[in-house]
């Protein structure tokens, strides 16, 4: 039995707890077994580059609990797109980068293949295994769901998300600390998640939780008001920008500041409009993504609110590579030992899948098919916690 483990992608807190816990598991119960990591992701893959995970790492796994990234490296690599991985130097003209992948599974004697990543990094991973039964070779592929914008069908809980909400709200709390350096100051708490506000409204939760452990002394004006959320822009709701300037203009009268998280997707619709009708290019990823860096929304915002405010100064910070590059924390290494126990269950039971709460099934812990797979899944903000958190906000 020879295992491969890969990860791909944007890193998140689960990568290094994953493979350690993976680890474990194969050295643990199976001492013959053979084990590799693909480096850089599928860009590893296809280059045949990897390395041996030694016998020496049984007893020590607990070690890639202490740190975040990913001890194997990842990259952002589409299979299915050619054109990419041939400009990139990752395959030669003529060559099929899935056809490439296959192979190098199949000269490296690949029984199981177990990747880290998000629904792109699942999806592609299932068509490597059904491409490689279709040429009657046998190939085990067994995905854990891993992003911090906690947005795959249909599993309830993806790996590194809870950590990276706690990260942002730590992140947060030394950012408000900001609004002291000037009157009318406004500040743009950015944080991950193109098409899901998740993250957002997560780490919106956290920092308020940790807003109550502090003591304010309102009498000389630290009044816990001026380090609340005083607005959550997500993507899944529809932004009345004027209706919303206008609160918040009294609430930068009364308290001399406003602190907003901001999702870097919310409001991306009206800014893309804004730049195409310009004659500026809207830059994309080899996966057709845009890329939100170069949109900038939070730098678009910062601009138009600043003046509906009429803010003496005007701060934008992003948490996204403080958070998602942590360890995992408590809570996610609960759930990553649970995913990684019965990931390797799957796996040596030959069921191909990403393994998760299944959202369908009562939230059961199970084998979830490749086809069911998919990004893109919204937040729910009609849940209790957060139609709760959102009027508490706008009562301030």
């Amino acid at each position: 039995m020879k295992i491969a483990f890969l990860t791909s992608g944007g890193i998140a807190p689960c990568l290094s707890a994953s493979i350690g816990r993976l680890t474990e598991n194969y050295l643990s119960k199976y001492p013959k077994a053979e084990i590799i990591g693909y480096l850089n992701g599928y860009k590893g893959l296809l280059l045949g580059n990897s390395i041996s995970f030694p016998k020496t790492l049984l007893g020590n796994t607990d070690k890639f609990y202490k740190f975040g990234g990913s001890p194997i490296g990842n990259s952002r690599v589409k299979l299915a797109n050619i054109d990419d991985c041939l400009k990139k130097g990752y395959v030669k003209e003529g060559e099929i980068p899935l056809e490439v992948a296959a192979n190098q599974l199949l000269k490296d004697g690949i029984t199981i293949l177990h990747t880290i990543g998000g629904d792109d990094t699942n999806i592609t991973a299932a068509d490597l295994s059904n491409y490689l039964k279709a040429n009657n070779y046998n190939l085990t592929v067994v995905g854990l769901p891993k992003t911090v914008d906690n947005d795959v069908y249909p599993i309830a809980q993806t790996l590194g998300a809870w950590t990276a909400a706690e990260q942002g709200a730590i992140f947060f709390e030394n950012v408000a600390n900001e609004n002291t350096t000037s009157d009318r100051q406004l500040i743009i708490h950015e944080v991950m998640g193109r098409d899901c506000g998740w993250l957002t409204a997560a780490t919106a939760l956290e920092y308020r939780k940790r807003l109550n452990n502090l003591y304010f002394i309102p009498e000389i004006g630290l009044s816990k008001e001026k380090w609340e959320v005083h607005s959550v822009l997500l993507p899944e709701e529809e932004i009345d920008f004027d209706k919303e300037c206008e609160r918040l203009k009294k609430v930068m009268d009364k308290h001399d500041c406003v602190n907003i998280f901001l999702s870097e997707g919310a409001g991306t619709d009206v800014i893309i409009r804004e730049t195409e009708k310009n004659g500026e290019t809207v830059l994309r990823d080899a996966f057709g993504h845009v890329r939100l860096d170069d949109l900038n929304p939070g730098q678009w915002f910062a601009k138009q609110l600043g003046k509906r405010l009429k803010a003496n100064k005007v701060l934008v910070q992003k948490s996204g590579y403080f958070g998602r590059s942590s360890k995992a924390n408590q809570a996610d290494l609960d759930l990553i030992f649970e995913v990684a126990d019965h990931a390797v269950q799957s796996a040596l039971s030959g069921k191909n899948g990403v393994v998760g709460w299944d959202e369908d099934n009562n939230n059961t812990l199970s084998c979830i098919d490749f086809s069911r797979i998919k990004g893109g899944k919204p937040f729910d903000t009609t849940l209790d916690w957060y139609k709760k958190m959102i009027d508490e906000i706008r009562s301030i």
